[in-house]
């Protein structure tokens, strides 16, 4: 399999390559069925389903921070999914699913709790769901940043599990205390203002509408939180049953449960990501257990991996021929 990325020469440096599809790319390239289901604790799983040939494969999909079925990088995997006539189920965080009729607006769930990198049993449950409908068909799952963590602790979870064929993971944030630190620095401080501004929106939401909410996250802490840190020690955590910051990064990070992983995993990264000093991947790398295939490149940037080639978006293309191989 050809692993060979040669960045867009007209994309120089990391922060280029994380911004441009976000800013050149359609949200809606390809057409969804939405379907709502109700979670074992009473809530709202939002999926949205890419229709295609019956019997073909399906791609699960989960997002990045903040994202939903409707990230750029969601619909051009998506995209390539469907040209090579599969289907496809884009699995929204709680909180994070989108108003299809107006997409700068996300659909609030029921429960007092929100989503985060270490919160797998929303994902368990749409793994099973589609399975139990569908269990002679091939099930692949990837995911991105955020998402991506999720899925390689899910599967180190569940080593034993058959329902997921192979995996792809896109920029994953390995080490979630040494990705936060990262953030705090230069141009990283841009990338967290700007998740931060719908975090604590979410959490102040929260604390408004759910007692039970309200006695958990630090509120005023929670609107002055400049870092990453900051906030999920006032919001996150606390509303997520840990007992700090610390905490929740030390057992939500995947890279306490590469070793673990017995499907054929793709783990892709960039040596320039913004959002995680380059030393963690090796690390992970050392960390993995045969089963997980890591492939670094020099540039790529966070999510990005703009090509100068005829396959723009180089990720795409690599990721699902992994997963239709393995």
């Amino acid at each position: 399999m050809d692993f060979d990325f040669r960045p867009a020469w007209w994309l120089p440096g990391p922060h280029l390559q994380t911004v441009w599809g976000r800013l050149a790319r359609s949200t809606r390239q390809v057409p969804f069925r939405r379907e709502v289901l109700e979670t074992p604790d009473g809530d709202e799983l939002v999926l949205d389903h890419l229709e295609g040939p019956p019997g073909s494969p399906r791609l699960l999909f989960l997002h990045g921070l903040e994202g939903s079925s409707h990230s750029v990088y969601a619909q051009g995997l998506l995209a390539e999914a469907a040209r090579r006539g599969w289907r496809g189920t884009a699995v929204n965080f709680r909180s994070c699913a989108r108003d299809p009729k107006r997409l700068s607006r996300t659909l609030p769930n029921r429960r007092p709790r929100l989503y985060h990198s270490g919160e797998t049993s929303d994902f368990g449950f749409a793994v099973e769901t589609m399975w139990r409908r569908e269990p002679s068909a091939r099930h692949v799952a990837a995911g991105a940043s955020l998402g991506g963590n999720v899925l390689l602790k899910w599967l180190g979870e569940n080593p034993g599990q058959r329902m997921i064929a192979s995996a792809a993971a896109i920029s994953t944030p390995y080490d979630l205390a040494a990705g936060s630190k990262h953030l705090e620095r230069r141009m990283g401080r841009l990338y967290v203002r700007g998740l931060l501004a719908t975090l604590r929106k979410k959490a102040v939401e929260a604390a408004r509408r759910f007692p039970e909410a309200a006695a958990r996250i630090d509120v005023e802490r929670a609107r002055r939180a400049r870092t990453f840190q900051e906030f999920d020690d006032a919001a996150t955590a606390p509303l997520h049953g840990f007992a700090s910051a610390e905490e929740y990064y030390a057992k939500s990070s995947s890279i306490g449960y590469l070793g673990a992983i017995r499907t054929p995993t793709l783990c892709l990264s960039a040596q320039d990501d913004p959002f995680l000093p380059a030393e963690v991947l090796a690390r992970a790398k050392a960390a993995a257990s045969p089963s997980v295939r890591f492939v670094t490149t020099v540039r790529g940037g966070h999510v990005g991996f703009v090509s100068s080639g005829r396959q723009r978006y180089w990720a795409e293309k690599v990721v699902l021929n992994w997963l239709a191989s393995s």
